[in-house]
């Protein structure tokens, strides 16, 4: 299981939620062997004057946060950041420098979906990869 949100500005982000979504996820299926209808996605477009960056970013900041069950290797979250960042310059046209990505990591007990305490779900794909 992962959430993932999204902060940027909005009149730079409203415009590209769709395209921006699909190229997260497919970061996230390649990187976390991730099956393709699992996708869940939060936007948190802000005002320009509520969103404050360090010195040299533009515009096109965005912040990306992904919340996940712990698991995974160290490699394959490097392999996810790599990708979210080269995909995203190449396929959106957002730098590096105007990128930042974290990611939270809670144990399966701490989570709660499809009515179940995340220990006790079945899931179709591996955590530890």
């Amino acid at each position: 299981m992962a959430q993932i949100k999204i902060y940027g500005i909005k009149d730079h982000l409203n415009p590209i939620k769709r395209q921006l979504s699909d190229v997260i996820h497919e970061c996230v299926v390649e990187a976390l062997q991730f099956p393709q209808d699992k996708r869940a996605h939060r936007f948190f477009p802000l005002e320009k004057d509520d969103l404050f960056a360090p010195s040299g970013r533009t515009d096109s900041y965005t912040i990306i946060e992904i919340t996940m069950i712990s698991g995974r290797e160290t490699a394959t979250k490097k392999k996810l950041i790599r990708l979210l960042f080269d995909r995203i310059q190449e396929k959106i046209g957002i730098t590096h420098q105007d990128i930042e990505i974290c990611i939270y990591e809670s144990p399966a007990c701490n989570w709660g979906f499809r009515g179940m305490h995340g220990d006790e779900v079945t899931l179709n794909y591996k955590i530890n990869v």
